[in-house]
């Protein structure tokens, strides 16, 4: 796989785009490439790279995060660190933006160097099985306001849809048509479709660029 520099995830809440940033940057630095995890998901989410930080450093691989990531501060301040991200053309990054156009907006005072640079990858993360984005249409709609807040087109799309635990390979394969239409209004291709790593045997072969992914142990904050 050809990794951008900078890879950005981003997708309603509920999407699963922190767990598979993790699981992407660790992808990155398998393949022997100096990588950092940074947490643009500051607007009071309930998932955050933040949960798996211990395992990310032991992976070498260093996490960038607000000090505000669970206050409700519409645009709490930003960590120096972050602009390290831009600075550093040798490090590779994989940034988790913030869930609906209100978190994308933490993104706008980046969009001008990334695309300037023009050596990154924006992903729209989807989850059928979210309540806000259960068709196409709706889903569509979240990603022209996340693009719109955030300052920068999305490249493609990554296929997520999930139940937790509870997915199954039928779960999965149910969602395919529900990706190919997204990528049919927008123009984007389908990337990725992530599973959990107990599912990728049985599905493999059957859906195309799937990519396997252990599961984020999380806690919810109040």
């Amino acid at each position: 796989m050809n990794f951008k520099r900078i890879t950005l995830f981003a997708g309603h809440y509920g999407s699963g785009k922190t767990n598979i940033a993790v699981n992407y940057a660790v992808k990155i630095k398998d393949a022997g490439l100096d990588v950092c995890v940074a947490d643009l998901d500051i607007v009071n989410p309930y998932y955050r790279a933040k949960d798996s930080e211990d395992e990310l450093q032991k992976r070498g691989i260093k996490l960038i995060s607000s000090v505000y990531a669970n206050s409700n501060v519409d645009l709490p301040a930003i960590p120096q660190d972050m602009y390290s991200i831009i600075d550093n053309k040798e490090t590779f990054a994989v940034m988790d933006i913030g869930g609906d156009d209100r978190g994308a907006l933490a993104l706008g005072r980046y969009a001008p160097s990334i695309l300037e640079e023009n050596d990154y990858e924006m992903f729209f993360v989807i989850n059928k099985f979210r309540p806000l984005t259960p068709d196409a249409a709706s889903t569509v709609e979240v990603m022209r306001e996340v693009e719109s807040a955030g300052g920068i087109k999305f490249t493609a799309i990554v296929n997520n849809s999930n139940l937790g635990e509870e997915t199954t390979a039928e779960d999965v394969l149910s969602s395919v048509s529900y990706a190919e239409e997204i990528s049919s209004l927008t123009g984007l291709p389908v990337k990725l479709t992530t599973v959990k790593a107990t599912l990728f045997n049985e599905l493999s072969g059957r859906i195309e660029n799937i990519m396997p992914l252990n599961l984020q142990h999380v806690r919810k904050y109040d």
